[in-house]
């Protein structure tokens, strides 16, 4: 396969790190267009409309699929992964109505630290002194964001237990980076692989809001078209532009421009809901993101 030009690649990857930031923005304006008690049951409804209809319109990458069983491993890997995109959904979308925009995305970025913590602990890969005091300096900003949340409430009904989930959805993400690469590895490529991974998160997350008291219908009009918008414009073309850029990209580079969804998302939330976050927690994420640049940076 020809080599797309680099401005090409640049373009692809600016689409979908705008096209993953904004997806904080669709999932409170879609909350607060609604009067609902059972935060964690509309949470899951979101999480799991957004990735059945992104599966839905992904539907044509089946016909393409053959299996091979040459390549078992690699759809182990991809529904391993479309499980760890599940949970990771199910958590940082419920985080959001817990805690702000910006503790949400901030926290929900770490995942490049757990990249490389999980690489050391399963594949033996090394640990740069650097890489360590990047998660040293990362868990300082961690503490002065969990201080700044739990001083103020900000109008947040649990900003601790939103910054929690958060983590969890960092956590995951990184292991849906990692069995997503290891699927790729072994023989998958990016449009079967996301057509696997999202069907099977698609398919998980399908009941919960039914075990969770509550339904798919009976909203305004607007709550589809906001997850419509995280659909189409957060995960088909965010999430599977970021997968596309990783066969041209390092994936470092990928990680390091993740850095500005936070920012992008911060700016927004401010711009859309006037939620402007404390100096502390300013200061806490600001710290955060440059310990993760610090962990990334040995192997740029």
């Amino acid at each position: 396969m020809i080599k797309p030009a680099r401005s090409q690649i640049l373009l692809v990857v600016v689409i979908g790190i705008i096209g993953v930031s904004l997806a904080a923005i669709w999932v409170r304006l879609a909350a607060d267009a609604v009067t609902i008690n059972n935060k964690l049951g509309f949470s899951l409804f979101l999480a799991a409309s957004r990735m059945i209809l992104a599966a839905i319109i992904l539907l044509p990458s089946w016909k393409n699929l053959q299996l091979d069983h040459n390549k078992s491993h690699a759809y182990y890997y991809a529904i391993a992964a479309g499980l760890c995109l599940a949970i990771h959904f199910a958590t940082w979308i419920t985080s959001l109505a817990y805690t702000s925009i910006t503790a949400s995305t901030v926290l929900v970025t770490t995942n490049p630290i757990w990249v490389g913590l999980f690489s050391w602990w399963w594949y033996g890969e090394q640990l740069s002194p650097q890489g360590i005091i990047g998660i040293a300096i990362a868990l300082c900003g961690g503490m002065i964001m969990a201080i700044a949340d739990s001083g103020q409430g900000g109008g947040y009904s649990n900003p601790i237990l939103g910054d929690i989930l958060a983590l969890i959805g960092a956590v995951m993400s990184s292991l849906y980076i990692i069995f997503g690469s290891q699927a790729q590895r072994r023989g998958l490529d990016t449009g079967n692989y996301i057509a696997i991974a999202y069907s099977t998160a698609a398919f998980c997350l399908l009941p919960l809001p039914f075990l969770f008291g509550v339904s798919y219908f009976g909203y305004e009009g607007k709550v589809y078209l906001y997850i419509c918008l995280m659909a189409v414009m957060s995960q088909v073309i965010g999430h599977t532009s970021l997968n596309w850029s990783v066969r041209w990209v390092s994936p470092t580079v990928i990680s390091l421009s993740l850095l500005f969804e936070p920012v992008i998302a911060s700016l927004a939330g401010a711009i859309v809901f006037r939620e402007v976050p404390s100096i502390n927690l300013l200061l806490g994420g600001l710290i955060i993101l440059w310990g993760i640049g610090v962990f990334i940076k040995p192997s740029a």
